[in-house]
């Protein structure tokens, strides 16, 4: 039950998100900080209890990203189409922000095929782009949860065949707190004012440190 609302609250925030007259005021970048020993906004993604498993075999909980911003896409490994490019648009991220922050952001991938991406998978799929540094994660989860985080991001996802999904196409920026910041869609999307927000997160994730 808190899980169905905290994604009907979700779904209010990113809608009201998109219907917002974007100002010069509407990002201030205090508005994103909360001292770790306080409690997380309700809508905070960090809230959910789901477990996860990484490129590497460990579990982990989305609240061990507290602290540093995270820039976060839903692809799967076996894609031949959209994925690649999206995986490309990630790293393009990465390389455009200065190379002092790369390591305080979190650059996360989730899987929207878990029982085919295996920790083999996945890591497989971050050497193949030569994604290797610490900053970088994917992650698998079960079924449920996945489609329960899809929820949550907006982001649609269809199996169409044994190996094929259709999805959307969205990159998603998180606070330290773990709110949702901005989002783009569409592949080779401009990603400038995600990347200009994503370098005032890190500063502060910097200053945190």
């Amino acid at each position: 039950m808190k899980i169905i609302h905290f994604i009907l609250l979700s779904a209010t925030f990113i809608i009201l998100g998109t219907c917002q007259k974007k100002t010069e005021s509407a990002f201030n970048i205090n508005d994103y900080l909360i001292p770790q020993n306080e409690a997380l906004p309700e809508l905070s993604i960090f809230n959910l209890p789901a477990d996860w498993v990484n490129q590497h075999g460990k579990a982990v909980k989305l609240a061990d990203f507290r602290g540093k911003p995270t820039v976060m896409v839903m692809i799967y490994t076996s894609c031949q189409a959209a994925c690649p490019r999206l995986t490309a648009d990630m790293s393009l991220i990465n390389k455009q922000i200065p190379e002092k922050l790369r390591a305080y952001t979190n650059f996360v991938f989730v899987s929207i095929d878990p029982l085919v991406d295996t920790p083999e998978k996945t890591t497989e799929h971050l050497k193949k782009y030569q994604l290797n540094g610490k900053e970088w994660h994917f992650l698998t989860g079960t079924e449920e949860n996945t489609r329960q985080f899809s929820m949550i991001l907006g982001v649609k996802y269809k199996q169409i065949s044994p190996i094929d999904f259709s999805h959307s196409n969205t990159i998603s920026l998180f606070d330290l707190n773990g709110n949702l910041v901005h989002q783009i869609s569409g592949l080779n999307a401009d990603n400038q004012e995600l990347i200009a927000k994503l370098i005032e997160l890190g500063k502060i994730s910097k200053e945190l440190n």
